[in-house]
């Protein structure tokens, strides 16, 4: 399985239900073709929303955008 999930809800809706219960995101990007598409920090987190958004889940193809730059750590600051 993977860690990455694409769901039909809102990026919002997907942060709010993560926080509630202490899933920890990596990566959450808003889907061109509409819904979320989000990646968690463990299999554990992914297998915990997958279940709890189990009707929320796209099976089929998405479509990402290449201008969007997802959430991600700050760079190492060598200074």
């Amino acid at each position: 399985m993977s860690r990455a999930i694409n769901l039909s809800a809102a990026p919002a809706a997907v942060t709010t239900l993560c926080a509630k219960h202490a899933i920890r995101i990596s990566s959450i990007e808003p889907l061109e073709s509409g819904g979320t598409r989000v990646v968690l920090l463990s299999m554990d987190g992914a297998d915990s929303l997958r279940k709890r958004m189990k009707d929320q889940v796209l099976t089929g193809p998405v479509t990402r955008s290449g201008l969007y730059m997802a959430r991600r750590p700050l760079p190492f600051d060598r200074h």
